[in-house]
């Protein structure tokens, strides 16, 4: 959920839609609002990918 929180903030900060984020990640866009609402398990490959995509270190996104 804390992962997923911080996505949508950081993807709405960038004033990103969730289909462009899931361009720039290689990932689909119902997925990206999954993982958002924590309706999905992720992997750490995607958190990484997706971290990327919004310009944060993973490590930061998952700090409590």
């Amino acid at each position: 959920m804390l992962f997923g929180v911080r996505l949508r903030l950081a993807r709405e900060e960038m004033g990103l839609s969730q289909e462009v984020l899931a361009e720039k990640a290689g990932l689909h866009r119902t997925y990206i609002g999954q993982v958002e609402r924590g309706e999905r398990n992720i992997s750490v490959d995607s958190m990484e990918r997706l971290a990327d995509a919004v310009g944060l270190q993973l490590w930061d996104m998952l700090r409590p």
